[in-house]
């Protein structure tokens, strides 16, 4: 266990799943963490009232509320983004609303999110985005703009880590594969296809990219940076 305490950590995207095994861990570890929550006051509430964390309502595709809640929660140690949704499906017979959405949050408000954590953030800090093995491999139909939105974060970590390296920030994703949460879990209807192109077929746990998440947020980690964390079981192999 890595000791953040005196270390602020902000979450985007913090209320359930794989952000709130984050949450769970970094302030287990000591960190003093805020997250936001967009559509699960419930789980936000009781998420906070558990950790100690500090719940902001925020939605991801509104710039302005993301940037003034990264701007309150400064300055930060750890700025993780966790925030993303995924649309898939026929690309002739998708919305372009939804896909929209989509660019907007996994992208846009990650980039904007990001530089806006790095203005205020002390030297030696981090800043670690949630991506997709998808970035890597596209091996089933309907995820090309799901996929393009996840390999995006790839070149926006490589820039930012030259951008911020001279202030010794580090700046990674971490890429999982299938992962045992809500919206995919273990015994779900797509499990088996998932495990047919895994070299271990099996999901991955929410606890496996939170204890990654707290490496690279430890003094372990400070020379990782603009670089790809792929944690997925031979997904991507």
């Amino acid at each position: 266990m890595t000791d953040f305490s005196g270390k602020k950590a902000f979450v985007i995207g913090g209320s359930r799943g794989i952000g709130a095994v984050i949450v769970r861990r970094l302030a287990s570890e000591g960190a003093s963490v805020r997250f936001t929550w967009a559509g699960s006051r419930t789980k936000a509430e009781d998420l906070a009232r558990q950790t100690g964390a500090e719940a902001i309502q925020a939605d991801a595709t509104d710039r302005s509320a993301i940037l003034a809640a990264t701007r309150e929660a400064g300055p930060i140690d750890i700025f993780v983004f966790n925030a993303g949704i995924c649309i898939a499906g026929d690309p002739l017979t998708l919305d372009p609303d939804d896909i929209d959405r989509m660019i907007d949050i996994n992208i846009r408000a990650a980039y904007h999110a990001s530089v806006e954590a790095a203005r205020s953030m002390p030297d030696g800090g981090r800043i670690i985005l949630i991506g997709s093995t998808n970035a890597n491999r596209v091996p089933f139909t309907g995820l090309a703009a799901y996929s393009m939105t996840k390999s995006a974060l790839q070149s926006m970590v490589r820039g930012l880590a030259r951008d911020f390296g001279h202030r010794h920030i580090t700046v990674n994703v971490i890429q999982p594969g299938p992962t045992d949460t809500d919206m995919n879990p273990a015994n779900g209807p797509l499990a088996d296809l998932m495990h047919s192109v895994m070299a271990i077929k099996e999901h991955g746990s929410a606890e496996d990219v939170a204890a990654y998440v707290s490496f690279l947020a430890s003094p372990a980690a400070r020379g990782i940076t603009g670089a790809m964390q792929t944690i997925d079981g031979g997904f991507s192999a």
